[in-house]
């Protein structure tokens, strides 16, 4: 039947082994009766077709490239002198390069409060009064005003009693001392520079413009206009208590001074009464604050950029 199987045994030949015996390798070959009865296929063979007189048109060959030779380039030599040593930041090696921590620093609170504060009078509407200490004097003007104060700062107590010390021997001997001739000196305190400038004696009121809370000499300006007596708005209230021995100072006033420095301070008065007590009225009414940050005028333009472009969008429809 065509579903019989025959089994066929083949022999290899191989080498011999070390017993020398030969190795006989069988392979069990299956074959269906019916494959193995079945005429082999004829393949038609196509004969090779005569070459054609017609000339086929051959393609255009690209010309070759041009290999481009890079030259070497010319290394320079390190110089003997120096040797290279690479730094290694890993950790218990070289020190690590300077950064800026500012972002990561605790700062005190009261750091904290004074750059909130800066922050909030940039953001908010800060009335005419209050702006008017923000326009100070010029940077110039005010170096040679604070250098012309310190000819006429108070004596220390150390001088003080120097001086006391100097009368008393001075009695001791029999010599006579001159009395009844005050110091001139620059005057300090918002109490006293205040009835200086009501009984109008007053010839020069320097205020600071940091005072902290400026209600304190927020009244001092519209008073000095009213008396008539000069005024100037300085920036740093500490610079001012260096002048008098202090750590800050509100105020100060000038009095009287020396025939040969009238020159100087008829100078300082005249750019306190043109460029003070003249513009007062304007100073009042200009209002400061209003300054956005980045995010906020960033949004605020993309905010415009699309209103117009939905304006846009609608008057094309």
């Amino acid at each position: 039947s065509p579903s019989r199987v025959i089994f066929q045994q083949k022999k290899i030949k191989a080498p011999r082994n070390h017993l020398g015996l030969v190795v006989v390798v069988s392979t069990l070959v299956l074959k269906p009766l019916a494959v193995l009865n079945m005429p082999k296929k004829q393949v038609n063979k196509k004969k090779a077709a005569a070459p054609s007189s017609k000339k086929v048109a051959s393609k255009p060959v690209a010309p070759p490239k041009k290999t481009i030779v890079k030259k070497p380039k010319l290394r320079k030599r390190d110089n003997p002198l120096f040797e290279k040593k690479p730094r290694n930041y890993g950790i218990g090696n070289d020190i690590q390069p300077k950064r800026d921590l500012t972002r990561f620093v605790k700062w005190p609170k009261y750091i904290k409060l004074q750059r909130q504060k800066r922050i909030l009078l940039k953001r908010l509407k800060v009335p005419g009064i209050i702006n008017q200490f923000t326009r100070t004097l010029d940077r110039h003007s005010a170096g040679a005003l604070l250098a012309f104060l310190e000819k006429y700062a108070p004596e220390t107590r150390q001088q003080k009693k120097a001086r006391l010390l100097g009368q008393v021997k001075d009695e001791a001997k029999g010599k006579q001392i001159e009395s009844g001739k005050k110091p001139k000196f620059v005057k300090c305190g918002l109490k006293h520079v205040t009835s200086l400038v009501e009984d109008r004696r007053a010839k020069l009121v320097v205020i600071a413009h940091d005072v902290d809370p400026i209600e304190l000499v927020l009244w001092l300006p519209t008073l000095c206009r009213k008396k008539g007596v000069p005024y100037v708005i300085i920036k740093g209230k500490a610079r001012l208590g260096k002048v008098v021995h202090k750590k800050t100072a509100t105020c100060l006033a000038i009095t009287d001074v020396e025939i040969k420095d009238a020159k100087d301070l008829a100078i300082f008065i005249e750019k306190g009464v043109e460029n003070f007590n003249n513009r007062l009225t304007e100073n009042v009414k200009i209002v400061g604050g209003g300054v956005m940050g980045f995010k906020h005028n960033t949004k605020k333009k993309m905010e415009e950029k699309r209103r117009a472009k939905e304006k846009k969008l609608k008057e094309k429809q």
